[in-house]
């Protein structure tokens, strides 16, 4: 094999993550407000998954509406349906999303600490608490039966960890205390590495650290490989959010 034929991949995703980690570490350093230096966060992470994701997924910063009228928190990153959910909501800059398009969501800080991952785990709880609606759905041959809503993934997303070691006893004590709710199951920080937690029945929470060389590459690759174990949305019922139409009519 010559040098011209030899894989590259080891070298562009390290390339990747050295370049996503430079912009991340730059939003904090220049950015001196703290408000302007979150929302440049955000931005840089939403636009690194939208780039790199599938284009089924749409990604955004958006609250999360339900058919009963109940809205979640705003959630920093939303990674939703953008082949089959019929609708997303806007008024001004407000992003509204339906519940059962909804595949993860994230919390962004700039560094991980365990006040951080119990605020993750309250906004992940807003989202998981909404109703999901899923009907039949018709095909040439008959009927497909209505999916029942999957789990929606829970994450956090940092430029570092505050602990030393940065996932040690204190991370995992952190994350052990999240209610059932607001449980993280991936999340990256920037400089350190990637976390995965596994939730074994009446047994705590199993934590997997992989701390690459390159953990944004490795982010991205792992939060796709749940992505497509999720596979799509459920067909939600359109008409239980349009009978608020009938409602406003009403008053």
């Amino acid at each position: 094999m010559t040098e011209s034929t030899r894989a590259q991949l080891p070298v562009l995703l390290k390339g990747l993550h050295d370049l996503l980690a430079n912009e991340l570490g730059v939003a904090r350093s220049v950015v001196a407000h703290s408000g302007t230096k979150g929302e440049v966060s955000e931005g840089r992470w939403i636009e690194m998954l939208r780039h790199h994701l599938p284009t089924r997924y749409q990604v955004s910063k958006a609250f999360i509406i339900d058919s009963t009228n109940t809205c979640s928190d705003q959630i920093d990153v939303v990674i939703h349906d953008r082949q089959y959910s019929p609708f997303v909501l806007k008024f001004d800059s407000a992003l509204y999303v339906p519940a059962e398009s909804v595949y993860a969501v994230f919390e962004v800080k700039q560094e991980m600490s365990a006040d951080e991952v119990a605020y993750a785990a309250t906004k992940i709880a807003s989202v998981r608490r909404l109703h999901r609606t899923s009907i039949p759905i018709p095909h040439a041959g008959g009927t497909y039966p209505a999916k029942p809503p999957q789990h929606i993934t829970g994450g956090l997303l940092c430029l570092q960890s505050g602990w030393t070691p940065p996932f040690g006893d204190a991370f995992q004590k952190a994350i052990a205390a999240a209610p059932p709710e607001g449980r993280l199951e991936i999340g990256c920080a920037a400089q350190h590495g990637v976390f995965e937690i596994a939730y074994p029945t009446n047994e705590p929470p199993c934590v997997s650290v992989h701390a690459s060389t390159g953990p944004l590459a490795d982010f991205l690759l792992r939060l796709i490989a749940r992505l497509q174990c999720m596979a799509t949305v459920p067909c939600l019922d359109v008409m239980a959010y349009a009978r608020w139409l009938d409602q406003e009519q009403a008053r």
